[in-house]
């Protein structure tokens, strides 16, 4: 069962001459995403691996920025030693991360960017590239002629933002045949991603592909296709990983999953925080790539 409550989990193992257990406070954007369950598997590994006391605490859902804010003040409050994160919003983070920054507590972002320049390391997936990606795949998938859509994820999010700038950028620039006529945000859900994507397939019947930018986007999208018989009948690139995900492949509905390594992204993050805590020098940004699941 997911837990949506504040974990405090100690995880004794040997460490590399670590003296003493340090306090980091892990906030991911939603608890309940199955991306986000996987990051978590990947901040117990480093975790334990590295001696670190991890405070796992999120919102439910990605678009609480309120929620998130509330989560880090209440880091800083618990004069956390640091703060791994991935931002809901690029920019109303700022604030709560700056204050963490004046009373001495560092911050390594991962996932998704802040717009900021006073943190430690910055780990993420290539999003930008994933999306140039994805638009070359959907774009060979229809014979590079046709009407595409996208189901976006919401405004704001850094990492989804870039990947859906990189594929319009990419179809605009090297796909004159390519159009995109419909693009509508999910909102980070399920069911508003159903939603959007029936209505993207009633006002255009006529549609080639569709691109999802996120787990909720592709599944609502899935979803969509399933109910009105037409899984196969247009081209389908989706983002993140899930059974459904796996089934619609299967079965023909996806033609093509980019796939993240989100247990990668919650090590490394927290690899890279321990590392400083201990005077050591992180890499300032580490880019991951996606994986084609075809």
């Amino acid at each position: 069962m997911l837990k949506r409550r504040n974990l405090l989990a100690l995880l004794p193992v040997m460490g590399c001459g670590f003296t003493g257990s340090r306090r980091i406070g892990v906030v991911p954007k939603a608890t309940a995403h199955l991306f986000f369950v996987s990051v978590h598997e990947g901040v117990k590994k480093a975790a334990a691996e590295f001696q670190t006391e991890v405070v796992w605490n999120g919102p439910s859902d990605e678009t609480d920025s309120a929620r998130q804010i509330q989560i880090v003040d209440s880091l800083i409050a618990q004069k956390i030693d640091g703060i791994v994160i991935s931002a809901t919003d690029e920019r109303a983070l700022v604030g709560p991360l700056e204050r963490a920054r004046k009373v001495g507590i560092p911050v390594v972002i991962f996932d998704s960017a802040v717009a900021m320049e006073d943190y430690v390391s910055f780990i993420a997936t290539d999003n930008h590239g994933a999306g140039c990606l994805a638009a070359r795949r959907l774009a060979g998938l229809i014979g590079g002629n046709g009407d595409v859509a996208m189901v976006m994820q919401k405004p704001g999010g850094n990492s989804t933002g870039l990947r859906e700038a990189g594929f319009e950028e990419t179809l605009k620039g090297e796909f004159a045949g390519v159009r995109i006529v419909a693009r509508q945000y999910s909102m980070g859900d399920r069911a508003k991603a159903r939603a959007v994507a029936e209505n993207i397939l009633t006002a255009q019947p006529v549609l080639a592909g569709v691109f999802a930018s996120s787990e909720a986007s592709s599944i609502g999208t899935i979803q969509a296709l399933r109910s009105r018989g037409m899984g196969g009948k247009l081209k389908l690139v989706t983002f993140d990983d899930s059974e459904m995900h796996r089934q619609a492949l299967k079965e023909g509905t996806v033609n093509l999953m980019l796939v993240q390594d989100p247990a990668r992204l919650g090590y490394e993050a927290v690899k890279a925080m321990v590392e400083h805590l201990r005077g050591g020098t992180p890499v300032r940004r580490l880019d991951l790539p996606v994986r084609e699941i075809t």
